[in-house]
């Protein structure tokens, strides 16, 4: 089934000042994405940090997400009149700012105050797509009431008519895409969350006191000004109705389940689910070819920022084969993605887009709204000078022809 399409948004952005100048004094000091890290490690809690910052077994996945991006550089051309620079996209009939957005991440509003409003009101206003996960602790119906125009992710359920209610729930909030993720149908190996004593629901023991204790600022900041403003936060969104408390002594959450679900399940999502539908974990180009067949109108080529399977290969590694296999689909990218070169490596790889996850955590953790929104510019600004050192004034102008493969890619061997 095709999409619906959406009626243009945004209009075109103008060229991107720079971050610094605009940034509130505190936040001043972070100059690029990766200087948000060191300084949530320092504010929250060890389980939370290790939760946001961890991936699977030994990490493979993880190291390969950056090691891919340093295997590509850049041909860039000399002499280019560059003064026209343009960097927005159109994603689904909507026309963004930048070719960028925020990835879904899980109890977001556990590690920053009422964290994923946060980031989803910066995305906003910086016209940029924002994914609430499925996991968030806000109601989605808050979130795009307050951010209009916030995609919405979901897992494949176990039960087909809770994944039905869950849909519908989804299309009353009007959330104009949905994506679904499919690389979760097996619980994976994290060990980094049993090392750092991390399980949601959380359990009230004297750690967890102790955490509180020792990371005030977190403790005050996030957690008590949470319980006194709004209660006891919950997972608002897995289903159509309100899940489990985030912190309670006899309540386990149930990820196992999934193992039976094939591409069928698909089909009474995509009936039901007339916007723009979305897969999200692909990394096979046949899989690719696959949700075309569907009728699924994009993908986000993703190994889970590492968070799944173990050794699963970069996103950048296979991205060309996967925007060939895609056809007409959009294709976006996320795992790893830090700098503006990153960003646009991929799009000269055939991406249209790529989510951001981590730093924007980190970013919301340390700042709130406005750090999110200072993370946001320092990455547009990059791409906006990146752009004229390649020689390019629009996105569209990005192809192979700009990179250079010191060695052959993993994912070009045949």
């Amino acid at each position: 089934m095709a999409a619906t399409p959406v009626e243009p948004a945004v209009a075109a952005a103008p060229a991107a000042p720079p971050a610094a100048t605009v940034a509130p004094r505190a936040l001043r000091r972070f100059l690029c994405l990766d200087d948000f890290e060191p300084a949530a490690r320092a504010r929250l809690p060890r389980p939370l940090f290790g939760y946001v910052s961890g991936a699977t077994e030994s990490n493979a996945s993880l190291r390969g997400n950056r090691a891919a991006f340093e295997e590509i550089a850049f041909l860039p051309r000399m002499l280019v009149n560059v003064a026209r620079r343009e960097q927005s996209v159109e994603l689904f009939g909507t026309r963004y700012a930048a070719p960028f957005g925020i990835a879904p991440m899980g109890i977001s509003s556990l590690t920053a105050y009422r964290g994923d409003l946060a980031q989803a009101r910066a995305a906003a206003a910086a016209r940029v797509p924002m994914v609430l996960s499925s996991s968030s602790l806000i109601r989605m119906e808050e979130v795009l009431q307050q951010a209009p125009g916030t995609w919405f992710q979901a897992y494949l359920g176990r039960d087909p008519q809770a994944t039905a209610r869950l849909v519908e729930r989804v299309k009353a909030a009007g959330a104009p895409v949905l994506v679904v993720t499919i690389d979760s149908a097996v619980v994976p190996n994290r060990e980094n969350n049993v090392r750092n004593r991390f399980k949601t629901p959380l359990h009230p023991d004297l750690r967890l006191l102790w955490d509180g204790l020792t990371h005030p600022r977190w403790a005050v900041g996030t957690f008590l000004r949470t319980l006194l403003a709004h209660g006891m936060p919950h997972f608002e969104n897995v289903g159509a109705e309100r899940g489990a408390p985030l912190v309670a002594r006899d309540v386990t959450r149930d990820f196992s389940g999934r193992e039976h679900l094939d591409w069928e399940a698909l089909k009474d999502i995509r009936r039901r689910w007339s916007g723009p539908l979305v897969l999200k974990g692909l990394l096979h180009p046949e899989d690719a070819k696959l949700a075309r067949n569907f009728g699924v109108d994009g993908v986000i080529v993703s190994n889970h920022g590492g968070r799944q399977l173990d050794g699963a290969v970069s996103p950048l590694r296979v991205l060309r084969q996967v925007a060939e296999a895609a056809g007409p689909m959009v294709v976006m990218a996320d795992s790893g993605f830090r700098r503006g070169t990153d960003v646009l490596k991929a799009l000269a790889l055939g991406a249209r887009a790529v989510l951001v996850g981590r730093p924007m955590n980190y970013a919301a953790a340390v700042g709130g709204e406005a750090g999110v929104a200072h993370a946001l510019a320092l990455l547009r600004a990059e791409i906006h000078a990146d752009m004229g050192l390649l020689g390019i004034n629009r996105l569209d102008e990005l192809g192979p022809r700009h990179l250079y493969f010191p060695q052959v890619p993993r994912g070009d061997q045949r």
